[in-house]
């Protein structure tokens, strides 16, 4: 029986690469997105065997609770979750919940849907939860908890990496606290830095798409590395029952997070708050 691979933001960049790869290597697809007109162009890109698509805005935790339950309702079990849909934004945006938008779609909306989607993994044999992660991490200068959550301080394209940095390091410290939680179940959880790439430079810059051909020709930033890893981590028995880790796309080995995102008081603190958050929402 073909493994249920669940995997957002899977109709462009990394995340189109690794549903194109788990797809050849014959697992049943489902991704989530925000444009029907791009899932359509993915669907058919995976070709005789189609992904089945979720249709949702991860800016709107109602459209995140409504995915996760749809994808609970229609399989008996979810085999493997990517966490893969994030964005670097340039400027400070609000979601229509008042969340700080680069929050929202890289850590509040992985954090609910994989809570949504839980039950569905714990049926499996053997489930993992894949996040996708950065070393931006290290430069997220001060982590406030809860207060980084909810601050929607504005900011200039300069100061971006350390909010980017931020959103990316909760998503790590996250992976931690549910590995923990997870032992002793059949379900693990790890998380990756997919190094840079040129995919990853974003809607948000106008001059992205000539950069990105120029760094492409001169053989820098290809994404195929970081899919490469999101791959093995969903689905490579070498990481069978392998939990808690973070690791790099350079040699594919395990790294240790950015301080205090490496300690485990800061990552309790961290979920209790995120969840008494989304309750409270």
């Amino acid at each position: 029986m073909p493994l249920t691979i669940v995997i957002t933001g899977a109709t462009s960049g990394l995340g189109r690469l690794a549903a194109l790869e788990l797809a050849r290597r014959g697992a049943r697809v489902v991704i989530t997105a925000r444009s029907r007109e791009r899932a359509e162009h993915t669907r058919q890109e995976i070709g005789s065997d189609p992904a089945d698509v979720f249709l949702g805005d991860f800016t709107r935790l109602d459209d995140v609770r409504r995915v996760g339950a749809q994808i609970a309702d229609r399989y008996d079990h979810v085999d493997v979750l990517v966490n893969n849909a994030g964005l670097h934004a340039f400027e400070q945006r609000t979601t229509p919940d008042g969340f700080p938008e680069m929050v929202a779609v890289n850590y509040l909306a992985p954090w609910l849907l994989t809570d949504a989607l839980l039950p569905a993994l714990l049926r499996a044999p053997a489930a993992r939860v894949v996040t996708v992660a950065s070393e931006a991490s290290r430069r997220h200068g001060t982590l406030r908890i809860p207060a980084d959550l909810t601050a929607t301080t504005p900011f200039t394209a300069r100061g971006s990496s350390a909010h980017y940095g931020r959103s990316k390091l909760l998503g790590i410290m996250f992976t931690m606290e549910l590995a923990r939680r997870l032992a002793g179940t059949t379900v693990t959880a790890n998380c990756l830095d997919p190094g840079f790439n040129t995919t990853g430079l974003g809607r948000e810059l106008r001059f992205a798409g000539a950069l990105e051909k120029v760094l492409t020709r001169l053989g820098i930033g290809d994404p195929a590395r970081g899919a490469g890893l999101i791959v093995a981590l969903a689905g490579d028995p070498a990481y069978a029952g392998r939990s808690g880790g973070y690791y790099t796309v350079r040699g594919h080995r395990e790294i240790q997070p950015a301080a205090p995102g490496d300690d485990p008081r800061r990552q309790a603190e961290l979920w209790a708050e995120t969840q008494q958050l989304i309750e409270a929402r």
